[in-house]
């Protein structure tokens, strides 16, 4: 990406016109000066959240997706389109220079003229070469294509962000994938591990039955309920591995592989590392790259505007030519036969039934609706910072009383399996335990993976970059 963006400025500087200016100032009056949901701002960004969150193996795979998929190719040739449109306007304001060669051969016949032979017609044939040079040239003594030059110079720049921005958006779904498919890991395995502690307790139950212990308790009623536990989290696990399926090649899409399910991922989710720098509101307008987008959109209708606006001055041309023009070949580049031209012109519109009015009142409604997209953008990224930042707390908040409830029931279900086992305790007191202790331990495992989630979410509203680190 880097290197992509390097090429864009390199490009831009090298273009007549002007660069548009910034025009965020119409949306910084609005910003606030600090978070409501977090008055504490650290200063800078963590560019690096990938390797902090998975390590060098997400590392590996967020690459091996800016290489490989197809989108990302399709963004990088947009860049690489507009790049050519501003070169492409540039040219067009320099004099255009053309060579040509033509030739004819012409047969004329002469009616009515006392001449030629026994009842024919007289004739003459007459051939003509000539090689010649155009210089051609509009200055643009008002702008007119500067302006449109420099509207192309800030699309230019908005597909780079875009650009920066489809990197960044896929840096977070291989990660999210991953992540998805870390916890499937992780849920298969406790589901695994509750099948073996169901078992134990369908064989206690079992074994109270066939003793005939119905004065402790022992029942079909009871044994048919402990299988009924079993053949659920049978149908549990089919669940757990079938997302396990979906999220492998879910990951193996946006790496641009076939989805093969062959991809090998983590067993267990990552912890949850600190939270990332958030800076000042105002940083934010200055590297999301959609807000720059749209900033640099708006910048290119301001320009278009401008050119409306001088679409009704005069314009000149000045053209000039020169040549050779003979009736043989081999003297067509003998500067005696040389033949040249210089001519100029000037037009001024005066009527063309409201097309120029009209187009300028385009250009202006373009720029109103650029303006909004631009204050959109700003609202939605400090929406989106506020709201992750919301989450987080909340997030922390969840799971601090799933654990405490998990540690609960785990200490219920081991009363409850010691008093069943001795006789004193019921079945259904049991089963419930295992039951909560099972949920707990899955929401827990979910909460971690939503908590994980939720900062790549913030990384991304706070504008975050990723580089991979050397």
């Amino acid at each position: 990406m880097k290197k992509i963006l390097l090429f864009i400025a390199a490009v831009l500087a090298g273009c007549s016109a002007s660069i548009p200016e910034s025009r965020m100032d119409v949306v910084e009056k609005g910003v606030p000066l600090r978070w409501s949901a977090s008055p504490e701002a650290l200063a800078g960004i963590d560019t690096n959240w990938v390797g902090r969150l998975g390590g060098f193996q997400a590392e590996a795979l967020v690459s091996e997706a800016f290489r490989r998929n197809p989108d990302m190719r399709v963004a990088a040739e947009r860049v690489n389109r507009a790049i050519a449109s501003a070169k492409s306007a540039g040219a067009a304001m320099k004099p255009q220079v053309s060579a040509g060669l033509n030739t004819s051969r012409q047969k004329q016949l002469f009616i009515g003229i006392p001449l030629g032979g026994e009842g024919g017609i007289p004739s003459a044939n007459f051939s003509n070469f000539g090689a010649n040079m155009t210089v051609s040239w509009e200055p643009d003594i008002w702008g007119l294509r500067r302006s449109e030059q420099a509207a192309l110079l800030a699309d230019a720049q908005a597909e780079g962000n875009s650009y920066r921005a489809a990197r960044a958006s896929l840096a977070a779904q291989v990660m999210r994938s991953w992540l998805a498919l870390a916890e499937a890991s992780e849920q298969i395995m406790l589901t695994i591990e509750t099948q073996e502690l169901l078992n134990a307790t369908k064989d206690i139950v079992i074994d109270r039955y066939n003793n005939a212990l119905a004065a402790d308790g022992g029942s079909a009623a009871e044994v048919r309920l402990a299988e009924s536990e079993v053949a659920t989290n049978k149908a549990l696990i089919a669940r757990r591995k079938g997302e396990r399926e979906q999220a492998v090649r879910q990951l193996e899409l946006l790496l641009g592989r076939y989805p093969k399910g062959v991809l090998k991922g983590s067993v267990s989710l990552p912890e949850v590392p600190t939270t990332p720098p958030s800076g000042l509101p105002s940083e934010l307008l200055l590297r999301r790259p959609d807000i720059l987008e749209a900033e640099r959109r708006f910048a290119s209708s301001g320009s278009l505007v401008k050119k409306a606006k001088r679409a009704s001055y005069p314009s000149f041309i000045l053209t000039s030519g020169a040549g050779t023009t003979t009736d043989t070949m081999r003297t067509i580049f003998n500067s005696d036969f040389g033949v040249w031209s210089l001519a100029g012109g000037l037009t001024q519109p005066i009527w063309s039934g409201g097309k120029l009015r009209a187009e300028y009142a385009k250009y202006q409604g373009d720029d109103r609706a650029n303006l909004a997209e631009l204050q959109s953008a700003v609202l939605k990224a400090f929406g989106e910072v506020e709201q992750a930042m919301v989450a987080e707390k909340f997030l922390v908040a969840r799971e601090q009383a799933i654990t405490e409830a998990l540690r609960f029931a785990e200490e219920a279900t081991d009363a409850a399996a010691s008093e069943y086992a001795g006789g004193v305790g019921e079945v259904l007191t049991l089963i419930t335990a295992q039951r909560s202790r099972i949920n707990l331990a899955s929401q827990k495992t979910t909460l971690r993976r939503l908590r994980l989630d939720n900062r790549i979410t913030l990384h991304l509203a706070l504008g975050g970059d990723y580089r991979a680190q050397n």
